[in-house]
């Protein structure tokens, strides 16, 4: 059913799918397979329901209500981006430039947050850091606040505009991390679990895509430190335009790095 709706992954998804209903690892589901292990009546009747939405191209994520970024497992669903694989590598810049902080506390801000990743992944592998979380999503802050709970991480949330949020931190911040939305207006998203399922103020940037990252550039500068790092994650054509905006602010070192697919996936800068 999944290949026939062409699931990118559909044995994978299945083998999820089961383990989710049976309440048990995907590991324990192939071990069960093999030594023949069976299922009741009822579950049946949940693992097929569960296929049939996940071949209407429901997120895999929102049917089990998790998502997997990094050492983490996040709560996710309706009204919130679902953490994509290639976030794990933003994060991991992000990571690397807030542990070589020198300061005993190092303060990073996380802006446009959604379901948490980026923030959780610094304040749990940068654990001495101080990691304020930026929303405007109320029901993506929801998501937000079940996952600092969830993971017990020192994240703090603020629920508002990343272009204006957190004045009383100006001047204090050594790394600023955002996946903003920058897909253009007018680009359709081509996989149906996107263009159906994630939250249009996550995906749609404006007319080139660019409008919030001009705004999180502005941001960024007054709250970091001289030093400081900004991270951004962006569409893969998006480089040398987000190079030049970054330079016209008065960026240092504007580089761009890219994913394990090998596509341009992350720029950063220097305050």
């Amino acid at each position: 059913m999944l290949e026939a709706a062409s699931v990118p992954s559909p044995g994978v998804d299945a083998e999820l799918l089961l383990a989710h209903v049976l309440g048990r690892s995907r590991g324990e589901v192939a071990v069960q397979a093999i030594t023949g292990g069976t299922v009741s009546a009822s579950e049946a009747d949940s693992f097929r329901a569960l296929v049939a939405r996940r071949a209407a191209r429901e997120p895999l994520q929102h049917l089990t209500g998790l998502a997997p970024f990094r050492s983490l497992e996040l709560h996710v669903g309706p009204g919130v981006f679902v953490p994509r694989p290639e976030t794990e590598g933003v994060a991991q810049l992000a990571i690397d430039a807030l542990s070589a902080r020198a300061e005993p506390e190092p303060v990073a801000v996380d802006l446009g947050t959604g379901s948490g990743a980026l923030a959780l992944a610094l304040a749990t592998e940068v654990p001495r850091s101080r990691v304020y979380a930026v929303e405007l999503s109320p029901e993506a802050a929801v998501w937000t606040r079940r996952n600092i709970a969830s993971t017990g991480a020192r994240v703090t949330l603020v629920e508002g505009d990343l272009g204006t949020a957190l004045p009383e931190l100006d001047g204090t911040v050594s790394v600023v991390v955002s996946n903003p939305p920058y897909i253009p207006v007018g680009m359709v998203p081509r996989d149906p679990e996107v263009r159906l399922h994630d939250p249009e103020l996550a995906l749609f940037g404006g007319a080139d895509g660019l409008d919030v990252v001009r705004s999180l550039s502005q941001r960024a500068l007054r709250l970091l430190v001289p030093g400081g790092t900004l991270v951004i994650e962006h569409g893969e054509e998006q480089g040398p335009a987000i190079r030049e905006l970054l330079g016209g602010d008065g960026w240092r070192g504007a580089a761009t790095h890219q994913d394990l697919t090998r596509r341009d996936r992350t720029t950063t800068a220097l305050r």
